[in-house]
């Protein structure tokens, strides 16, 4: 009767109406080096008391804890500085340094005494505050306050991260992005332990921060005029049109994004794309160009103007800094100045990639440094371009990093490089002695179609999310203690407004924050994709917008004879997949798919949609015949 009585006790302290039991399984992305599971749980009380260390470095810490447990729970939530005080969660700096967890790994205890966690520095007392989160139920992550039973399994968790450089790239120059927008993305970074956002600045379409000293580049440079549909194929805008879309940060907007990046243990890293993707500076500033006319350029709003072929890149417009001009230097000596002194981390990427030379090969300028500087070729061209800019860079106190293209030529002596065109650009670049990021396309382009292309805005590649698991950033060959990491990339062609970028990101970002962060050692797709599934239920909570693909089956067509068959697959097991030939909507009372489907012959439109017993989980798709016929190279479409 005792023990009845101080169960019913603890529950009524806890303020909380009973809910659902915690289920035994964890969920935890990225996956940490070592979880022990307890029987029990914690209940949170009405009255929470968060102990630590009250310092600057600290405080963000407690204050982004006390903010999510108050603003989910409701409860009254005090912080306390005093070590000896009974507390609901501690968090606890080393005395003594432990050499296993390093500069961001953490400890962490759950029992009926309540939390612990213990770093050596700050960033592992977040990033295990991180983990707490999702030990706690998923409305921890709601921006209402929920009357509950409020619970935290037994648990003792060891871990700290593969690597240090766990990015994700965010484009903001194809289409703008708010300071606040950022801000957002910077948020759901850190729940998955990223501590990197590197930046796109500036390319084509729009160049996206104040250089004081330059006012036109964001006067003149930062607008275009906004189209929607496919970018790529746009109309060329009239001289008339409005150029009135885009926007820029200025240099206190930077200031502010990068002390929020800090408050969440994040860095940004800025990328100015130069030499090549940079048609909205030479619009700002003409004579960067060394082609005659450049006056006349605009900013490009999404129509075509450059050609990829096995040939090589060619522009339709010269989009190029001129390599052989003196302005050229002064002008990205300025800019390099004013952003050394607002991004406090080591390195600035230079972009350097897919850099058309077309119009250098025209070039007498180009012609003559050729000659004066014995360079053989456009590729050592360009390696001219970036030694002299990663010594602008050096002179600001900053290191240089860029695409992998900055290979060709022969790179600079301290460059670092990011490899995206697959992964051999990096294993080059490390066998050379020059720190690598890794981020190949092959398994990191968040841009890429993560399902079928008749579901997805097109893009020239699908990545799908058991494949973004796959991404090893150490390759065999590679020498392991240049590889800083590695991150995915999100360009933003496609992608219109900030709902969008969500959708892209997630789950795919989870994937690669598992490759990041948790021992190779650990990762399992079998149990990665069932977290994942857990996810979504937080990032409801949370209205982060997410891409369901992982439940859209593949469809693949062959001919048998004269007859189209059609087998469909999906990425995770265990789940049904309903089918109509006939226009209608299937659910699970339609025919189930058990083997290929023949196509009847005057049908139009396969629609799938999947289910797990008797619950839909996929979208309703719908699949064009013709499409199917065009895929195996018959008429059609």
């Amino acid at each position: 009767m005792k023990k009845l009585s101080l169960a019913f006790c603890c529950c009524f302290v806890s303020f909380l109406s009973f809910g659902q039991a915690v289920k035994s399984t964890l969920s935890i992305i990225p996956e940490p080096v070592k979880t022990v599971t307890k029987p029990g749980q914690f209940i949170l009380p009405k009255n929470i008391t968060i102990q630590a260390k009250l310092n600057k470095d600290v405080m963000p810490v407690t204050n982004y804890l006390r903010k999510k447990l108050t603003t989910a729970t409701g409860a009254m939530v005090t912080i306390k500085g005093n070590s000896f005080a009974p507390a609901t969660i501690k968090l606890l700096l080393t005395a003594k340094t432990d050499t296993t967890l390093g500069k961001e790994g953490y400890k962490l205890w759950v029992s009926g005494k309540g939390v612990v966690i213990s770093a050596n520095e700050p960033a592992g007392l977040f990033y295990g505050v991180q983990t707490l989160m999702q030990l706690l139920p998923k409305e921890i992550e709601s921006a209402e306050v929920h009357h509950m039973r409020w619970t935290i399994p037994h648990v003792e968790i060891t871990d700290y991260p593969r690597f240090a450089w766990r990015g994700l790239m965010l484009d903001v120059s194809r289409h703008f992005f708010t300071k606040e927008e950022v801000k957002q993305y910077i948020d759901q970074m850190v729940r998955y332990k990223f501590n990197l956002l590197h930046m796109h600045l500036t390319d084509d379409e729009g160049w996206r921060i104040e250089i004081k000293s330059l006012p036109r580049l964001t006067t003149v440079g930062a607008y275009n005029v906004k189209k929607v549909g496919e970018f790529g194929t746009f109309s060329k805008p009239t001289p008339d049109e409005p150029r009135t879309y885009g926007g820029f940060y200025t240099q206190d907007d930077i200031k502010e994004l990068v002390k929020y990046g800090k408050e969440h243990f994040l860095n940004i890293m800025p990328e100015v794309d130069v030499p090549g993707h940079s048609l909205a500076a030479v619009v700002a500033y003409p004579e960067l160009s060394c082609t005659p006319g450049a006056e006349n350029y605009q900013v490009r709003s999404g129509e075509h103007m450059m050609d990829f072929s096995k040939e090589g890149i060619k522009a339709l417009v010269d989009n190029t800094l001129n390599p052989a001009s003196e302005k050229t230097y002064a002008f990205l000596d300025k800019v390099m100045g004013e952003i050394a002194q607002l991004f406090p981390f080591d390195y600035i990427h230079l972009g350097g990639d897919e850099c058309a030379k077309n119009f250098w090969e025209q070039s007498a300028d180009v012609k003559a440094l050729m000659a004066k500087e014995n360079l053989k070729n456009m590729e050592e061209v360009q390696s001219y371009f970036e030694k002299r800019l990663e010594t602008i860079v050096e002179s600001k106190g900053k290191k240089f990093m860029g695409w992998d293209e900055i290979i060709e030529g022969g790179l600079g002596p301290k460059a670092a490089v990011m490899s995206w065109r697959g992964i051999q650009g990096g294993i080059t670049a490390s066998r050379l002695g020059h720190e690598v990021v890794m981020s190949p396309t092959t398994f990191a382009y968040l841009d890429y179609m993560q399902s079928d292309r008749v579901m997805e805005p097109h893009v020239y590649a699908t990545l799908r999310l058991n494949k973004s698991y796959q991404f090893e950033p150490v390759p065999d060959s590679a020498d392991a203690k240049l590889i800083l990491g590695g991150q995915a990339n999100l360009w933003t062609e496609q992608v219109f407004n900030f709902r969008q970028v969500e959708y892209m990101t997630w789950p795919r970002g989870m994937a690669i924050s598992e490759s990041v962060w948790s021992p190779k050692a650990k990762k399992d797709w079998n149990n990665f994709y069932p977290k994942v599934e857990k996810q979504f239920a937080r990032l409801n909570e949370a209205e982060i917008k997410y891409a369901p693909a992982m439940y859209d089956p593949d469809f693949k067509a062959t001919m048998n004879g004269d007859k189209m068959n059609v087998e469909l697959t999906t990425e995770i097991p265990n789940l049904d997949i309903y089918y109509s030939f006939d226009n209608s909507y299937p659910d699970r009372f339609y025919p189930k798919y058990m083997s290929a489907l023949e196509v009847p012959e005057d049908a139009t439109q396969l629609r799938v949609i999947t289910y797990r017993g008797k619950e839909p989980v996929g979208r309703m798709i719908t699949m064009p015949i013709a499409e199917l016929k065009r895929r195996i190279g018959r008429s059609g479409q």
